[in-house]
């Protein structure tokens, strides 16, 4: 804390000491703004809506930003109405199963509420038309 007193003979003092509160403050308040963004961290997302649409982002996102959170800070749960719906279907499980999951980190399927970390990569599956070993069989066959 700085206390400033007027004088008019000692004003060149008061102007002084009144730079240098100010110049505290302006560098407070820099200090809290790198505070705050140091809060901040870079996360990947990625989308593969069919094999020839494929959607990338970069965002920031505070610490402590869930999977689902991070999709809805992106915009992805308005643009992608089938990814909407499936998180509201999903939005109580805490466990990932095989064939229903459509959202991980890494290629590792994790539940809406996982916290994110410095630049994890959420990933988006979309449902497959055909079961990837049923295709090898017709293939090995045809």
């Amino acid at each position: 804390m700085v206390k400033l007193t007027v004088d008019a003979k000692n004003s060149k003092a008061s102007n002084i000491a009144t730079n240098n509160a100010e110049a505290n403050h302006n560098s407070n308040s820099g200090n809290a703004q790198h505070i705050e963004q140091s809060h901040l961290m870079t996360v990947y997302l990625a989308y593969a809506e069919a094999a020839a649409r494929q959607h990338y982002l970069t965002i920031q996102v505070s610490q402590g930003t869930t999977l689902y959170e991070a999709l809805a800070q992106a915009g992805w749960l308005t643009q992608f109405a089938e990814l909407a719906t499936w998180c509201k279907q999903v939005a109580d499980m805490t466990t990932p199963t095989a064939r229903r999951w459509h959202v991980g980190v890494y290629a590792q399927k994790q539940p809406l509420n996982y916290i994110l970390q410095p630049f994890d990569r959420v990933e988006v599956y979309r449902s497959l038309s055909a079961d990837p070993m049923s295709q090898r069989k017709n293939k090995s066959r045809g």
